[in-house]
């Protein structure tokens, strides 16, 4: 019997009709038994659904029919069959929540103006040839790089996506604007829209990973300058790259080495905590410190 798997995508590209989109994508996962959540704007798409491998197969080789999806690099992991509750399928004003939808433009082939896109060879190559200069900038949620980052990368203080613009506006990073900043995410999207903001900005030279942490974690597993685990926006919550993968994560609790996230035991909040096993064991250690005011942005994808 086949493992069940998860794939990752996303894809900026004019959609005239997102609603028409949305029924579509719909029907599709429906009639294919898949589960998760897929996003539709009128910039394009951005999906993580789960399920068998064939039923997988299917759901991409009708997704690509679609014009504007031709060019769409999915991206798998191994599930666990249980990793999305439902099947949700939106129509949002943005693929990523930063809270401006006029903040990138898009076209045919993707977004105008963002960061070059490197391969993860070319990552490795551009520190080989650069060194102490290159600027890993992490552009995901901070509690998300509690858990696994680039080596010596900057963790943006933001607790949401929404948060990015005025981060970046505020002049704490004037001092990287002419060095070399490799931007990174999971799947590749939030990088998108982030390395764009900092080229409107005045950075100089802004790059972003082609294929997020995802496909780096794939080429080079634990051996290279990714450390840690993944944060996955799904029931598993962590992945590994490899058996190799170091634990950099701590107990909120008592500090121990852990990458295991728990929800808040509150039955009205959506936000996570950072718990070893046994202080996760207790519901007292799972009640969040976190200011209501900065939920967990859990509906980004990638």
């Amino acid at each position: 019997m086949e493992l069940p798997k998860v794939i990752l995508y996303y894809c900026f590209t004019p959609i005239a009709d997102p609603e028409a989109v949305k029924l579509w994508q719909y029907d599709l996962c429906e009639s294919l038994g898949l589960k998760g959540r897929i996003l539709v704007s009128k910039h394009g798409i951005n999906g993580t659904i789960g399920g068998d491998i064939d039923s997988l197969k299917k759901y991409i080789k009708k997704t690509k029919k679609y014009p504007g999806f031709k060019k769409i690099d999915f991206k798998w992991s191994i599930g666990t069959g249980n990793d999305f509750p439902r099947l949700q399928v939106r129509v949002k004003d943005e693929l990523v929540a930063f809270g401006d939808p006029t903040v990138i433009d898009v076209n045919e082939k993707g977004v105008i103006n963002g960061g070059k896109h490197l391969a993860p060879y070319e990552v490795d190559k551009l520190v080989e040839e650069r060194g102490d200069e290159v600027v890993f900038f992490d552009g995901r949620n901070a509690f998300e790089a509690k858990i696994g980052k680039f080596k010596n990368a900057i963790i943006p203080d933001v607790q949401s996506s929404r948060d990015f613009v005025a981060e970046i506006e505020s002049g704490k990073y004037d001092h990287i604007k002419d060095k070399p900043i490799v931007t990174y995410c999971t799947g590749g999207i939030r990088c998108e829209i982030i390395s764009a903001v900092m080229v409107q900005r005045g950075f100089k030279e802004v790059y972003q990973i082609d294929g997020g942490i995802v496909k780096y974690g794939e080429k080079f597993g634990d051996s290279s300058l990714w450390e840690g685990s993944l944060f996955t926006f799904d029931d598993r919550l962590a992945i590994d790259f490899s058996k190799k993968a170091k634990v950099i994560g701590e107990c909120e609790n008592c500090g121990a080495a852990t990458k295991q996230f728990y929800n808040c035991s509150t039955a009205s909040c959506h936000q996570l905590v950072l718990l070893c096993q046994p202080c996760g064991g207790d519901p007292l250690n799972r009640v969040c410190v976190h200011e209501p005011s900065k939920a967990f942005d859990l509906e980004t994808i990638g």
